[in-house]
């Protein structure tokens, strides 16, 4: 698994790194690549911090490269960076395509040659244990079959520990994945894995092939993420080997806490979540259409591929113009309707008109309910919204200023509060205005902050013009909420 090794994700910090380090540890991953050695001080400080977290299974590794033409490794920068880094392994990347070789590094196929093995030897003669991953290995073999395999005998004479055959372009089938590695395979002495990139779709799909062929480990990233289109995602092998061929990954532990994994990455990298991401992701495990509600709630494997359980998700009932009765009955069920059969034709009535004039409830759990408790006479408003007004202009200055006023009653018949803000565009402006408003009464609002949002023009044809724009956000509280 790389962590920033390749550019998968830009973290902030070395300490954000460290944070994935120790969690990917917990759960069993076994090599983790941490940086790039001497590329950036980034990586460096994680190098240097990485020695003094005790590890508890994996394996950290300082990623590098052969070194450049004419330069004895001792003398490279940037294998003198690989030892430096202070990790017990280290991961070499050496060329395979003869093209690369003669057109990009400009040098001979003996030379390449030389530079692998005097690489490996040099780095094991410094104590290091070197994973030598052969890049473009399987383009390179298609191309000349005969050199191909002579890089990766290389790196295995000087001493490797395992061969990486890498599909960098991330243009192989699976077909030529298997065919490739069953050729090479009575050649080697040592084991070795595969490292796939995405750019067809496949690289699960390959990473999968290469283990029925004997591969014994897969690289990729956590979530895929990577530059192009991605690497393999590790959390789709893993959940793949263990749960659909019963094999043992990740020291036979880790499997129930992938999607908190997941999550965790995505929050740390400051990237949004995937929906429909396999196994993890928020609509892996849901259910829209009323049929398929219907069969789940009787019998839920009906339409689940495994237990979501298994993975640490969770089954989600979505209501939307598709759904039917029983989409209603799940997500009410919370309420204690008694199965009011009128109320919940009302309820899906409502959702189905709401849905036709733009409105979607897949992902807006908190109005939905907002939206049964009317229908069912239980809403209680918090505050009455009297008044509000958001002004926007430059007044001279560089940046615009705005402004929002709110006008609210508290509870009905509680005090009236008027308040006014500043803002850096009227979201934040209104945000603010509402929080000096409500918080002396709701103090727990201060532990509620916005996410993200966005504003979709539901009918485009009327251009700027366009009325009732849908709004939704995402927030995040003590109770996790979507608003």
């Amino acid at each position: 698994v790389s962590v920033n090794g390749r550019r998968p994700a830009q973290f902030r910090t070395a300490e954000d790194k460290l944070h994935i380090t120790r969690m990917l540890d917990e759960l069993g991953f076994d090599f983790i690549e941490g940086g790039f050695a001497g590329s950036n001080e980034k990586d460096n400080e994680y190098f240097r911090e990485i020695r003094k977290l005790p590890l508890k299974r994996a394996v950290v590794c300082a990623f590098g490269m052969t070194p450049r033409k004419g330069i004895h490794p001792g003398e490279d920068t940037g294998l003198q960076a690989l030892v430096a880094a202070g990790t017990h392994a280290c991961t070499v990347v050496g060329k395979t395509w003869d093209l690369h070789v003669l057109e990009v590094l400009r040098v001979s196929l003996e030379e390449n040659l030389a530079m692998i093995r005097d690489s490996v030897s040099w780095l094991r003669s410094q104590g290091k244990r070197v994973l030598y991953d052969a890049e473009l290995f399987f383009d390179g073999f298609a191309a000349n079959p005969e050199y191909a395999l002579q890089t990766v005998l290389g790196a295995q004479a000087a001493g490797a520990e395992i061969i990486v055959c890498c599909d960098t372009n991330g243009g192989s089938l699976p077909e030529r994945i298997a065919a490739t590695l069953e050729r090479i395979k009575p050649h080697l002495q040592i084991p070795f894995g595969i490292h796939c990139h995405n750019d067809c779709d496949v690289a699960v799909a390959n990473s999968m092939r290469a283990v029925d062929c004997g591969a014994i480990q897969v690289q990729g990233t956590i979530n895929g993420i990577g530059e192009r289109c991605g690497n393999a995602d590790l959390l789709s092998v893993a959940a793949n080997l263990g749960l659909k061929q019963g094999r043992t990954v990740l020291g036979g532990r880790g499997l129930q806490r992938l999607t908190e994994l997941s999550r965790y990455v995505y929050e740390l990298a400051n990237m949004n979540f995937r929906s429909n991401q396999p196994f993890v992701g928020s609509s892996a495990f849901a259910h829209k259409g009323g049929m398929h509600v219907h069969a789940v709630n009787r019998v839920a494997h009906s339409y689940e591929h495994i237990d979501p359980t298994l993975v640490g998700n969770e089954r989600r009932i979505l209501v939307s113009e598709l759904s039917g009765r029983s989409n209603i009955i799940a997500k009410t069920t919370k309420f204690k309707l008694d199965h009011d059969s009128e109320l919940m034709k009302r309820i899906l009535d409502r959702v189905v008109m709401l849905e036709n004039d733009g409105w979607q409830f897949e992902a807006a759990e908190a109005s939905f309910d907002l939206l049964v408790k009317k229908l069912a006479g239980s809403y209680e408003p918090k505050f009455q919204r009297i008044h509000y007004r958001v002004n926007v202009e430059t007044a001279g200055q560089d940046q615009p200023l705005t402004e929002a006023t709110v006008k609210l009653r508290i509870d009905g018949d509680g005090p009236l509060r008027h308040e006014v803000a500043e803002g850096d565009g009227p979201v934040n402006a209104l945000d603010n205005a509402l929080r000096k408003a409500l918080l002396p009464t709701y103090p727990n609002l201060a532990a509620m902050h916005l996410v993200d949002y966005k504003v979709r023009v539901i009918d485009s044809a009327e251009g700027t013009a366009a009325a009732a724009p849908f709004v939704s956000s995402i927030g995040e509280g003590s109770r996790g909420g979507r608003p």
